[in-house]
């Protein structure tokens, strides 16, 4: 990928029998092509974006897993396995339902350069997105290889990726803030031009008030100035 701001959304099903399952999958942004490791199947000491769905809680006391987090990986540090992740842990959130849900499940990356990243989940009900996370003022590699891997142990599940989009984006307000109707945050959102849009509609309707006024004003002046003169003839 080489667009300067972009967006992803994919469609996946992570699913199977029995009631132990493990481990996840995970969706990578990566300056290098994808190679066979230990980190959900890719290569540890990444460099670049990994978001993480871990389907196996090993040792983090109070998460509700499935557990989605993100990651970013500087090519020297490798991943916490130990603590699922929790020393490397950019942002996160518990998706209880994601594995096994009954619609279809999908996630929607968003990125603006310098401005912030955006994860939003749909695995609760069709074309209704839940926030995981949003943060503001980080930096992903400008050349990227897109890719997808999974991993499985003692315990086995299904991990399909059923579709990919991929598209540039131009503009911050060519899609929907998570605070929208459609949508259900889980935190705070990091929303840039909230101020500017606030203050801009504030400032339209304060002139259309101002030039309504003058109008009156010229029209009552005119009129006073016409009664005057007709006085003056007689």
């Amino acid at each position: 990928m080489t667009a300067t701001n972009w967006e992803v959304e994919v469609e996946f099903k992570i699913h199977g029998t029995g009631n132990l399952h493990a481990d996840g999958m995970a969706l990578w942004l990566t300056k290098q092509r994808g190679t066979e490791g230990p980190v959900f199947g890719s290569t540890d000491r990444f460099e670049g974006l990994g978001i993480f769905f871990d389907t196996y809680k090993n040792n983090r006391p109070g998460v509700v897993f499935p557990y989605v987090m993100a990651m970013l990986g500087d090519g020297q540090t490798t991943y916490d396995h130990a603590n699922d992740g929790k020393a490397n842990e950019l942002a996160g959130c518990s998706a209880r339902g994601l594995r096994g849900a009954s619609v279809p499940t999908k996630a929607r990356l968003t990125y603006y350069q310098d401005s912030f990243l955006r994860l939003d989940l749909q695995y609760k009900a069709e074309d209704e997105w839940t926030n995981c996370f949003e943060i503001p003022k980080i930096t992903v590699p400008s050349v990227t290889y897109l890719g997808f891997s999974a991993e499985t142990g003692e315990l086995s599940d299904n991990h399909d990726i059923v579709k990919v989009d991929s598209r540039n984006l131009y503009s911050s307000t060519q899609h929907p803030s998570p605070s929208s109707s459609s949508s259900k945050s889980k935190g705070k959102v990091f929303d840039p031009n909230q101020g500017h849009h606030s203050g801009g509609w504030s400032w339209f309707f304060l002139k259309i008030v101002f030039f309504c006024i003058l109008c009156v004003g010229a029209y009552v002046g005119f009129t006073m100035w016409r009664t005057s003169r007709r006085s003056s003839r007689f």
